[in-house]
């Protein structure tokens, strides 16, 4: 189906902007992983499109504070759906065996985990990076994994000595010259750094996944139990989360106007480009384009399991299955993006 025709399947489908909530909806409480950024317009959009309306579900989205915020709440059940990194799953699922999230929507089929740095450090490349001070907030997921990037590119991650960082703080400090590099998630560092007035050509990345270390990134999950108690539910996000890509990516404009009517400090032109960016690094992947949404390689999510048990040293983290479901997508079908 051609772009066009999409929407005005949907237009036809869907009822108008900002749905009042339908008799006999199911309520739905979903909170995202961070402020409100360009890629959550998926819901946004979905959302005053009525799609999710329309597939029995009343959603109340909520921004979070941080992937393993977002996983906490919707183990402990204070919200039913989560948007989260699937690397922060593995260890919460490692350590709470009892209180494990599963990913049912693999959303971003590359993790955005990356290394910044400025073009005038000399850096071009993850050996660049020995022998250098690298600064990021001693939690941060890819500082974590930061040994297995070195350990896949050659290079003794001892030989980089860190420097622990607020997060409001990471860019500040890089431009400053204070550290050589950063670690952090490219979609957030390049437009902190862009909005400081560093120009876009000043800037390198060196996204793990570029350099051999594919993992998986973020991904709808829900709780385990949710899995059998209530599966109707579950499938119908799953699918009314595609169809409202699909809508984004038909119309990222009206996304964007979707969520600034949702949150008044959103900031559309940048967020605009951040979504571009995401899109094109996560989203609209080969992977994707051949085999759809949710599509997931076993062994590149084995290969994301494994790196997160060497970082957090973890002796039994969970299979496969204690992770991630495909049992919830619709057909391939279904899936693809158009």
């Amino acid at each position: 189906m051609q772009r066009r025709e999409f929407v005005a399947a949907a237009a036809g489908l869907i009822a108008a902007p900002l749905v009042a909530r339908a008799a006999g909806t199911q309520p739905v409480k979903f909170v995202v992983d961070f402020a409100y950024q360009g890629n959550h317009a998926i819901w946004g959009l979905g959302l005053a499109r009525g799609v999710f309306t329309a597939g029995g579900l009343d959603v109340h989205m909520d921004r979070g504070y941080g992937s393993g915020d977002t996983i906490t709440k919707v183990a402990a059940g204070a919200y039913d759906i989560g948007f989260a990194d699937i690397n922060a799953a593995v260890k919460f699922n490692a350590v709470n065996p009892d209180k494990r999230v599963i990913g049912v929507l693999q959303g971003f089929d590359r993790s955005l985990s990356a290394i910044i740095a400025l073009k005038k450090s000399g850096i071009t490349r993850p050996a660049d990076l020995a022998g250098r001070t690298l600064g990021a907030p001693e939690a941060d997921a890819s500082r974590l994994l930061f040994p297995a990037f070195a350990r896949t590119n050659h290079f003794d991650a001892d030989k980089v000595t860190w420097r622990n960082i607020a997060p409001n703080l990471r860019e500040t400090i890089l431009v400053q010259g204070q550290v050589d590099a950063i670690s952090g998630f490219s979609s957030t560092s390049l437009f902190n750094l862009l909005a400081i007035g560093v120009p876009r050509d000043q800037i390198v990345m060196l996204q793990y996944p570029d350099y051999g270390l594919d993992l998986y990134g973020n991904a709808v999950i829900v709780r385990e139990d949710m899995l059998e108690k209530n599966p109707a539910m579950i499938a119908a996000f799953v699918k009314a989360t595609i169809a409202s890509t699909n809508l984004l990516l038909a119309d990222p404009a009206a996304g964007m106007a979707a969520m600034k009517a949702r949150d008044p400090l959103f900031d559309i032109a940048l967020e605009s480009a951040r979504w571009d960016f995401v899109r094109d690094n996560a989203y609209l992947t080969p992977a994707v384009k051949k085999e759809g949404f949710g599509y997931v390689d076993p062994q590149r999510m084995e290969l994301t399991i494994r790196a997160n048990a060497e970082a957090y040293g973890i002796d039994s983290p969970p299979r496969l299955n204690q992770l991630y479901t495909t049992r919830f997508l619709p057909p391939r079908t279904e899936r693809m993006p158009v």
